[in-house]
């Protein structure tokens, strides 16, 4: 059995190392769903910051101080834990944005993206840790954000096709 166990693993590093992919990890992930929503749907639930907390379970609060743009920042009140302070590091309208939380020694990104194809829109939550001590905020904050990004996106696509 463990044998078959560690061939398969192997297997199934050789194809994501193939195809060019990196396996999820605590410390990077994501998640991708598809909809008959209109991007610009997507993008309003997105980009209004304050009702964050209807779709990311989470999330008690959220605050941008000033427009959806590159440089403004905003405070993240999770559920659990002390508040965290977030800034916009990249915006596209109607496309896409990252944004910063910084963390001791490190720092979290989440990017959200759209793509749009034959009426069906496909909108993706990327998130990763860098710096020193992002293998230590993978296994605190990771595990559970990347248990909890499904909800959130099936919430997004149920509002967004609502």
């Amino acid at each position: 059995m463990q044998h078959l166990i560690s061939t398969l693993t192997i297997a199934l590093l050789t194809v994501s190392w193939a195809n060019g992919q990196k396996l999820p990890t605590n410390t990077h992930f994501s998640h991708a769903l598809e909809t008959t929503a209109l991007p610009d749907t997507i993008w309003q639930l997105w980009t209004d910051v304050p009702n964050w907390k209807l779709w990311d379970d989470g999330l008690k609060s959220a605050v941008l101080n000033g427009p959806f743009a590159i440089g403004s920042t905003g405070i993240l009140l999770p559920d659990k834990g002390p508040k965290a302070h977030f800034k916009l590091t990249e915006v596209v309208p109607g496309v896409s944005y990252t944004f910063r939380t910084k963390l001791p020694l490190g720092a979290l990104f989440v990017k959200r993206y759209l793509t749009s194809q034959s009426g069906r829109t496909t909108f993706t939550h990327e998130v990763w840790f860098t710096g020193l001590t992002k293998g230590l905020f993978g296994r605190a904050l990771g595990r559970r954000y990347r248990a909890i990004l499904p909800t959130a996106m099936t919430k997004i696509k149920t509002l967004a096709e609502s």
